[in-house]
Formats: structure tokens, C-alpha cells, sequence
């Protein structure tokens, strides 16, 4: 996709201040808006300004935008770094009155197709009483994402968090300041699932209670265990005599080892539960074992002549159903 410079689209410097940024889109709106405008491509350069504008109004979408430093130009290719947004807090609504559907791939790239504008009136929207005007607004509700590991999923408790919240200097570009909250971590979260934060979102306007924070939370990748909604999975080796002959093995689980017993003459690929071994909830998931064969490499004459033994006395061929005999 192509990176937009949003600052260059409006015509001011990334040290622009809130009023040079609303005053350079409101007069360039009026140039391209499509109901005056007699340019040929008005329409596409007023989406353009509406979404440069959408970004660099919004404090908290451009600390994020300046985040991505100045090395890029205009139209170049541009992919956004892995997890970028994993510590924004994005509030949602905006002013410019636009269609968040014709956004362009780069702005959903970083803010998601829910974070365009509200539909409001005029160029700008500003038709409602400032603060100066007896005017009391609840502040926006912010979202953010967070990573947790499976492990505090299933047995909750506290968790820290930072994200980055913006700070608007009265001229200057806005800059990101750290801040750390001690999160309640619900015992059997499921990934996806959204955690909302009484008055942790945007102030509010002229004494207006604040808006809420709401965390998706997204499980951290576990080198065991792979959640489906409460329910777990993992892929369990076993011997081939513990699969032939049946066996009682020991199998790790979120809540600690457990004793399953492996039925005689087990096939690889098959699939166990451990009811009520997954994460807690009303009903608790399960946690569902796939066996998989692993069959040990000879380290001596005398295992490889067991395997020997083995093929001549048990005349198996695991491959005999693929062509109609017996095996």
C-alpha cells in the first residue's frame, strides 16, 4: 500500500499546531468540497483531506502517525510494523462528517475501519457549544489491545499494562506519555474477548464524566497449547508400544500434570478430551489431546535388530489400506 503524508496533503508542518491543522482543512475543503468545487478531481482530493484530517485532529491518532517517523515519502510502498497498535489507545468518533468506507487501505492499515468519522454536518462538523458555552460532554471511549499469556487467562489476577496516551502541547506536535494500569484479569478470558474500564477512557468536556477504556485481550502464542474459544488442544507424543499395547502417560494441562490412560492400539492422529480441563467458565472448556506416533531412531545393533524382529515377525504394512489388501 502507499504511506500518506498527512501533514504534506494538508499543507502544514508536523509542528502545527490544532488551529493551523483545522484552519488549513477548512480552507481547503471549501477549494475541493464537490459541491462547489469545479477541479476535476475534487472529490477524490476531498477524501484525501478528510483523511489526513481525521488523523491529525485527533491526538491520539497522531502521536501514533508521528510514531512512524519521517523517513517516508508520499506514495511510497509502506507496511506497517508488526503489532504496531498493540499500545495505542484509539478513541473512536470524529468531525469531518466523511465515509470511513472510503478511507484509504493505509489508514485502515493503522486505525481500523472503525475508527473513521461520525457523520456530522458542513466541512468540519463544529455544530455543537464548546465548553465556553455551558456545553458538558462525556469523554470518548478509548479501545486498546493487549497481550496476555494463557497462562493469567486461566487462572486471572492482576495484570500491568502501559499504553500510550498523547499529550497536546499548545503548539508543537503531539507527543506520547507512557501510562501503567494494574488490570483485574478475569480467570477464563477467551481471546478477543473485550475488558471495559470504568472512566479510563478520554476526559471529558467542561466537568463531563469520562469515557470508558475497553482491552481486547489476545492471548500471547504458547509453545504447548493452542485455545479455541475455552477449549485447549495439544498434540501428545506417545511411543508405538505405549500406542499399540495401551498405556497410562502424564499430560501437562493449564492447572497442572494430570494421569491419562491411552487405549491399546491407539492411531496416530487420534483425538482425546480431559473434560473440564480447559479454561474455567460456566460450563469450563475441555482441553482435547491429539495423538501423534514418534517412533525412536536405533542407537545400537541390538535396536536395530529389535526393529529386525519386528518386521519379520509382525508383517505390517501401514500402507496396505491405500491399495485394497490387508494389512
Amino acid at each position: 500500500m502507499e504511506y500518506k503524508d498527512y501533514y504534506s496533503i494538508l499543507g502544514v508542518e508536523r509542528d502545527a499546531s490544532a488551529d493551523d491543522i483545522k484552519r488549513a482543512y477548512r480552507r481547503l475543503a471549501r477549494k475541493y468540497h464537490p459541491d462547489v468545487s469545479s477541479e476535476t478531481d475534487a472529490e477524490s482530493k476531498f477524501q484525501e483531506l478528510q483523511e489526513a484530517y481525521e488523523v491529525l485532529k485527533d491526538p491520539e491518532k497522531r502521536a501514533a502517525y508521528d510514531q512512524l517517523g519521517q523517513g517516508y515519502r508520499q506514495g511510497q510502498d509502506f507496511r506497517p510494523p508488526p503489532d504496531w497498535e498493540q499500545h495505542f489507545d484509539f478513541g473512536g468518533g470524529g468531525f469531518t462528517g466523511g465515509d470511513a468506507g472510503a478511507f484509504s487501505d493505509f489508514f485502515e492499515s493503522l486505525f481500523g475501519r472503525a475508527a473513521g468519522g461520525g457523520g456530522t454536518r458542513g466541512f468540519d462538523g463544529f455544530g455543537g457549544r464548546g465548553a465556553a458555552g455551558g456545553f458538558h460532554g462525556r469523554g470518548q471511549d478509548h479501545t486498546a489491545r493487549v497481550e496476555i499469556p494463557l497462562e493469567t487467562a486461566y487462572t486471572g489476577g492482576q495484570h500491568t499494562i502501559t499504553l500510550q496516551s498523547p499529550e497536546a502541547p499548545a503548539r508543537g506536535n503531539v507527543q506520547s506519555r507512557p501510562r501503567s494500569l494494574n488490570v483485574r484479569i478475569p480467570a477464563g478470558v477467551t481471546d478477543g474477548q473485550q475488558i471495559r474500564l470504568s472512566g479510563q477512557g478520554g476526559g471529558g468536556v467542561g466537568g463531563g464524566e469520562a469515557g470508558d477504556l475497553y482491552l481486547e485481550i489476545h492471548l500471547r502464542p504458547h509453545p504447548l497449547f493452542r485455545p479455541d474459544g475455552r477449549d485447549i488442544h495439544l498434540d501428545l507424543p506417545i511411543a508405538p508400544w505405549e500406542a499399540a499395547l495401551g498405556a497410562t502417560v502424564n499430560v501437562p494441562t493449564l492447572g497442572g500434570e494430570v494421569d491419562m490412560r491411552i487405549p491399546a492400539g491407539a492411531r496416530s492422529g487420534q483425538r482425546l478430551r480431559l473434560k473440564g480441563r480447559g479454561l474455567p467458565g460456566s460450563p469450563p472448556g475441555d482441553q482435547y489431546l491429539q495423538l501423534r506416533i514418534v517412533a525412536p531412531s536405533p542407537k545400537s545393533d541390538e535396536d536395530r535388530e529389535l526393529y529386525e524382529r519386528m518386521r519379520d515377525q509382525m508383517a505390517f504394512d501401514p500402507r496396505a489400506g491405500m491399495y485394497g489388501r490387508a494389512a
